[in-house]
């Protein structure tokens, strides 16, 4: 249950308009009375994500995901209920005044995250403190000035040194924090032998901030050539590596609007370009970019560029990046670290932190500028491995290269034909006769599948009875009706409609709770969804809601629904009684009662027509 009244929840709600807030996440364009884009919360090309400024609530046709602006913000930020609320207060200005309405466990949960993000904050200006006025942060300071890191730069990361053995411990427990919210931080451990000690020790500290500035966790890298070079924090309450990136709240900071991001591997790599000037980098914490990193990168930008080390790992890392990104439907492009002709006599830095140190920020951007696309990325990798001068080689990068644009459009596939046969100096007619063969040959191979929309799919989950296509639609023009025009059909409806006639589930759970409330006389179209908990329930609801039906005369329109759902039912009666009076069990007695109802019925249905 929510930890606010609803009165607080319905005016932060009213005071945020689900256009302007998903404009904040995703690229809008009008089309009729909705706006669409593409969904945020799984891989498509063509835009099946819809938001409706006249219902406030968001719809996608495609993975079936919905609701109003608070399911929104916790779908997108990855939170609770309560933390999108305090987002959307904030940003609306709001000042929230906290109820008992919570249930213990989720008020200690609640409770545990927002100490840990306290945790979380205090150390942070810990060990940022220590770097600077700390006897033994010397080393650390060493490393800095060898590193060229400005005070600037240390501020805006909040970098910090951590020593000692268990100071961290003692410090938060001078803070009145108890052992539970401490080790919920997962900054010191517990041994078997009931030692207590700080996981990072004699560190550079590296705090990791989620987007909107909030610090969640944490890296540290050592002084010297021990072993591991690096810590990362683990998942906490509050903290989930694959779904954050760092230096994001910064790069956010200095653009709330941003045509190109740079993705790198690690927080030197990212804090190194941002004091030079590159200051639209972020490092994926981790070689192996996540899903759910590329939908909060594909939000964010325009154009992805990835700027993994030139090395193996690094490479290969980049190859599992950028299918990620293709499949979220990503502009992506490669950085290729390769100055000017007169820098090219010499080695080439294998990372960015290395080359823009090295070569100054100009001819970095330059690289940035040129950067590659995915299919030349890829036939690059290709001829790396093979000579071209070997007829057999030549065989397989002609395949290779097939292979990589049969996957492309019929424009991408001319354009980049016709540049890889002037590069590799390969005919374009031999091009195109093998991309031929590999689209004939999946095409073969392929199965059609027909695909169930995710509203069917809960539908048919919560049905216990065969519901015909007719019924479904009935039972979802009735709701529409309702909770659209509920001022103007609700009385008809509730004389000639109970939940009782609901065959779905969820149309009968709907129509309940909706009727429940606009008798109560507190009933709002815009904050209906506020109604429901289930997370399917909200999601098929804005399905229904996003679902235009054409309605001219909203009476007339009420009357045909009422009638053509009559007609089902009165049909439905007559052929279970013609299957009764059919029956040899049925007894005689009955069969004469049965034969009388089926007459009402019949009669019934001739005056319907």
């Amino acid at each position: 249950m929510p930890l606010y009244s609803q009165d607080v929840i319905e005016e932060v709600i009213a005071k945020n308009d689900i256009v302007d807030v998903v404009s904040s996440y995703v690229r809008l364009n009008k089309k009729g009375r909705n706006f669409f884009g593409l969904c945020p919360f799984h891989s498509e090309k063509s835009p099946s994500f819809s938001v409706s400024p006249d219902r406030q609530i968001f719809k996608c046709f495609g993975c079936g995901e919905g609701g109003n602006v608070v399911h929104f913000v916790m779908k997108i930020e990855n939170c609770s209920f309560t933390e999108a609320l305090q987002i959307l207060a904030e940003k609306a200005g709001i000042k929230l005044q906290a109820t008992s309405n919570i249930s213990p466990q989720d008020l200690h949960q609640e409770n545990l995250r927002k100490r840990v993000y306290e945790i979380n904050n205090l150390v942070a200006d810990y060990y940022h403190d220590l770097l600077y006025n700390d006897k033994s942060s010397k080393p650390c300071q060493d490393y800095v000035k060898k590193r060229r890191l400005n005070n600037k730069t240390l501020v805006n990361f909040r970098l910090g040194y951590t020593n000692g053995y268990n100071k961290i411990y003692k410090f938060l427990k001078s803070k009145g924090f108890n052992d539970e919210e401490i080790f919920a931080s997962k900054l010191v451990k517990k041994y078997d032998n009931g030692n207590i000690v700080d996981v990072y020790r004699n560190r550079f500290m590296f705090p990791i901030c989620d987007a909107r500035g909030k610090v969640i966790a944490f890296g540290g890298r050592v002084l010297d050539d021990s072993k591991p070079k690096y810590i990362n924090s683990p998942d906490t309450v509050v903290y989930n590596k694959g779904r954050h990136l760092y230096g994001l709240n910064v790069v956010k900071k200095a653009h709330p609007q941003l045509k190109r991001i740079l993705v790198v591997e690690g927080y030197m790599d990212c804090i190194s370009l941002h004091q030079r000037g590159i200051d639209y980098a972020v490092a994926s914490l981790g070689t192996a970019l996540t899903e759910a990193q590329g939908r909060l990168l594909r939000r964010t930008a325009d154009v992805i560029v990835i700027g993994y080390d030139a090395d193996g790992a690094g490479q290969t890392a980049t190859m599992r990046g950028l299918d990620i990104l293709k499949n979220l439907g990503c502009d992506v492009r490669i950085l290729q670290l390769n100055g000017d002709e007169e820098y090219e006599k010499n080695e080439t830095p294998k990372d960015p932190d290395e080359f823009v140190i090295k070569y100054g920020p100009e001819l970095f951007e330059k690289c940035v500028d040129n950067a590659i696309s995915l299919v030349e990325f890829k036939v690059k990798m290709l001829k790396s491995e093979l000579n071209l001068n070997n007829p057999n080689d030549k065989i397989k990068f002609l395949n290779g290269v097939a292979r990589i644009l049969s996957e492309t459009n019929d424009i991408e596939r001319q354009v980049y034909t016709d540049k890889i046969s002037t590069d590799y100096k390969v005919s374009k007619d031999a091009i195109y006769a093998e991309i031929q063969k590999m689209t004939n040959r999946y095409a073969k191979g392929s199965t059609v599948l027909e695909r169930t929309e995710p509203n069917k799919r809960r539908e048919e989950k919560n049905e216990t009875v065969i519901v015909s296509e007719q019924e479904k639609q009935l039972e979802r023009s009735i709701i529409y009706m309702l909770v659209t025009f509920p001022d103007q059909v609700f009385e008809q409806i509730n004389s000639n409609v109970s939940s009782d006639d609901f065959k779905v589930e969820y149309n009968r759970d709907i129509f309940s709770k909706v009727v429940e409330k606009y008798m109560s006389g507190n009933f709002s179209t815009e904050n209906i969804a506020n109604l429901f908990e289930d997370v399917d329930e909200i999601n098929y609801l804005s399905g229904i809601m996003m679902n235009e039906i054409e309605v001219e005369d909203v009476d007339l329109k009420i009357k045909e629904i009422l009638l053509n759902a009559k007609k089902i039912h009165l049909t439905e009666r007559r052929d279970n009684l013609l299957k009764k009076i059919e029956d040899d069990t049925t007894e005689k007695s009955d069969i004469e009662r049965y034969e009388k109802e089926l007459n009402d019925v019949i009669v019934e249905l001739s005056k319907l027509k």
